[in-house]
């Protein structure tokens, strides 16, 4: 069974940039589609960013488009999120999850068969 860890969170101040990974281990992440989500206070964990199992399909949410970059590195295990022109409302806990189907980018939460424990991320104006 994959486990997921995050990293990579901190704080930031507004416009400041910061690279979140998420790692794998127990087994291989390149078959699985992958998906960045997050979760602000009083708010339902969203989508940020997917990408399927070759990175060759991605979706961002509207409000990272430009701003964020998911990529893969297969060898390594591992995804990354990196996140540029950062703003106070991208504070949130980020998660990354996994799906074993990776042949597209699932787009509901609930979709998604593993989690990592999630790193928070802190944007100051």
């Amino acid at each position: 069974q994959v486990q997921l860890v995050e990293s990579g969170g901190g704080l930031v101040q507004a416009g400041g940039s910061l690279r979140l990974s998420c790692a794998a281990s127990g087994g291989t992440l390149s078959t699985y589609a992958v998906g960045w989500f997050r979760q602000r206070p009083g708010k339902e964990r969203e989508l940020v960013v997917g990408i399927n199992w070759s990175g060759g399909s991605t979706a961002y949410a509207d409000s990272v488009k430009g701003r964020f970059t998911i990529s893969r590195d297969n060898d390594k295990n591992t995804v990354y999120l990196h996140m540029e022109s950062l703003k106070p409302e991208d504070t949130a806990v980020y998660y990354c999850a996994a799906i074993r189907n990776g042949r597209r980018v699932a787009a509901s939460r609930f979709e998604y068969e593993y989690w990592g424990q999630g790193t928070q991320v802190t944007v100051s104006s």
